[in-house]
């Protein structure tokens, strides 16, 4: 399996020109004229960012069918500048673009994270009255919907998450997903001693061990600090707060693959379909690429001990990647033309379903795929939280830090120190 590109992945969707139709290649403005069958055509040079590069066949055939529909209902020759970053590095990049009056047309943002800062900053085109909102699901619309009642954003991702675990592993040695750090202890002893690696461990990209920080931030809060993120937007708390989340990260990295720092996402997604590891601390939204790898992987979701308190092992529940359209676009009529179409009636069941996505709208009607299934259970017994509102430059540092703490480069004070840090300037910005 290829291993995701570092820096920019760039494709550039050619249209399909009639005959006649003028050179329009080099065209960076809105809209250009060009002679073509049917009366006066225009053309759009659309630019998008989106830090999904693993998923980049499924969107290179969706983008190219919306060219298609343009042409034909709207005589628009449009061609698209895909920007697929990988995620430990996008943020930085469109924070600078959007700084630099740079900004893409249309931009992936986190709806929980992200939202509300880009709003604030007034990066963000109101979509409330875009046909795609009446679509939504009750349960998804409040994830892209301001303090203030604006829809700003079509979700893509809405996410059921704790970590992956192999069922035929599991199955086959008499276990079944722990409910407490002693007993995962329990569950890791056990397949150690049949010779199984528990974990697989894919630390090379920040944003994979920065997962633990979601996950152990909305146990505590459910169960013992529920007012944390608002004493951290106040500057008076503390993530030594949070410190029993290395017990649990601790004992992953102990009982996991090796050379854990030179293992990306995909490469991980290879080895837990090869069945490497029983467990990955990792989420659904990898269901995709492990599939292609083996496609007969029978996996589930389940929810990560944090502490041996059974009421604290909760799964995520939360609503991720968005797209976003640019405040100072000069494409608006095509880049909401767009944004609808990721809602299309007839197109968008088949894209959401090969992206292994779950169904966020009335016009989904496939099936939940098994390891949906999985966490809705947990969920319907009241095992569950909304993914924590924490700032995603907090989360980037928390990658950062776990990485350099894995490879015993600081300590867990240094971790927690940088956090805070972090998080206070954070704060400061967003006053």
């Amino acid at each position: 399996m290829k291993k995701v590109m570092k820096g920019l992945l760039i494709t550039v969707l050619a249209t399909t020109l009639l005959a006649g139709c003028g050179n329009n290649a080099n065209n960076t403005g809105s809209t250009n004229e060009g002679a073509a069958a049917g009366g006066e055509a225009k053309s759009v040079k659309l630019k998008m960012f989106i830090a999904q590069p693993r998923l980049k066949e499924h969107y290179d055939k969706y983008i190219a069918d919306f060219v298609a529909k343009e042409k034909a209902e709207k005589n628009i020759d449009v061609s698209v500048q895909l920007e697929m970053p990988t995620a430990d590095n996008a943020a930085q990049i469109l924070k600078t673009r959007l700084a630099s009056n740079d900004a893409p047309d249309i931009f992936a943002i986190h709806a929980i994270n992200e939202i509300p800062s880009y709003y604030k900053a007034g990066y963000l085109e109101d979509l409330t009255e875009q046909p795609f909102v009446g679509k939504l699901l009750d349960s998804v619309k409040p994830s892209v919907t301001t303090t203030d009642g604006k829809v700003v954003a079509v979700p893509l991702e809405t996410l059921s998450w704790g970590y992956l675990y192999n069922k035929k592993i599991f199955a086959d040695n008499g276990l079944v997903p722990p409910t407490t750090l002693t007993e995962m202890k329990a569950v890791v002893e056990k397949l150690k001693t049949k010779n199984i690696t528990p974990f697989v461990l894919s630390y090379k990209e920040a944003w994979i061990p920065q997962l633990l920080l979601p996950l152990a931030a909305g146990a505590i809060i459910n169960t013992e600090n529920a007012d944390f993120i608002e004493r951290m937007n106040k500057d008076e708390g503390s993530f030594s707060e949070m410190k029993s989340m290395f017990d649990v990260f601790d004992l992953i990295n102990a009982n996991g693959t090796e050379k854990a720092t030179e293992v990306g996402g995909d490469d991980g997604a290879a080895a837990f379909a090869a069945g490497k590891g029983a467990m990955w601390l990792q989420g659904p939204w990898y269901a995709e690429t492990i599939l292609k790898s083996n496609p007969d992987l029978d996996f589930g979701v389940a929810p990560l001990p944090i502490n041996d308190d059974p009421n604290a092992t909760l799964i995520n529940l939360s609503a991720s990647t968005s797209l976003a359209v640019s405040k100072t676009t000069k494409n608006k009529e095509v880049a909401l033309d767009f944004i609808n179409y990721v809602l299309d009636d007839t197109a968008s069941n088949a894209f959401f379903q090969a992206l292994k996505f779950n169904p966020i709208a009335t016009i989904h009607t496939y099936e939940s795929y098994p390891w949906v299934n999985d966490a809705t259970g947990y969920v319907k017994e009241g095992k569950s939280y909304q993914d924590p509102a924490i700032p995603q430059s907090v989360k980037d540092e928390v990658g950062k830090g776990l990485q350099a703490y894995y490879a015993g480069q600081i300590s867990q004070d240094d971790v927690i120190k940088a956090l805070d840090k972090a998080w206070k300037s954070f704060n400061k910005v967003n006053k």
